[in-house]
């Protein structure tokens, strides 16, 4: 049982030697270790703030780029609705030149026919003179062929003349 139960004399210098390696750890390595231990609190303390800051900066980041893209999208919609609207006026433009030159291109193709048309009324009547000329120069050759009967002729167009 002796060596469950302490003597006195072991347990005095047991506590006085405990007591003497607290003091010397107390001097020693007690203040480097809190040191060390509040240096590392502050350390992670200034990481969270840190961090928390990061957070914020990125939570500000964030909110601008979905700015920056809603303005984005804006500008590029505006564009669009600009580019659709010069491309209407555009289209519209060419329409309107398109139908004026039609409607040139048929003025100028209704003058060049009524002018073709009345050449060939000109025409009609300048062959139909010389027809009727040549086929009464043919019936008077053939009437007239004796002397009685182109006296019998002038009296006809005298009594025709006269009358008229």
């Amino acid at each position: 049982m002796d060596l469950v139960i302490p003597d006195f004399g072991l347990l005095f210098w047991m506590v006085v030697s405990f007591s003497i390696l607290l003091i010397i750890l107390r001097k020693f390595a007690w203040k480097p270790l809190l040191k060390m231990l509040q240096d590392r609190e502050d350390e992670i303390a200034k990481s969270l703030d840190s961090a928390n800051e990061a957070k914020l900066q990125m939570e500000k980041l964030v909110s601008s780029n979905e700015a920056m893209m809603r303005e984005a999208r804006a500008e590029r919609e505006a564009m669009l609705r600009e580019a659709k609207d010069a491309k209407d006026k555009i289209v519209a433009e060419a329409q309107t030149a398109a139908k004026a030159e039609a409607d040139k291109i048929i003025l100028a193709a209704r003058r060049e026919i009524e002018a073709e048309k009345e050449a060939a009324k000109a025409e009609l009547q300048s062959k139909v003179a010389e027809l009727s000329v040549e086929i009464a120069e043919k019936i008077l050759r053939r009437e007239l062929s004796t002397e009685t009967k182109q006296g019998e002729y002038v009296e006809d167009l005298v009594k025709n003349i006269s009358l008229n």
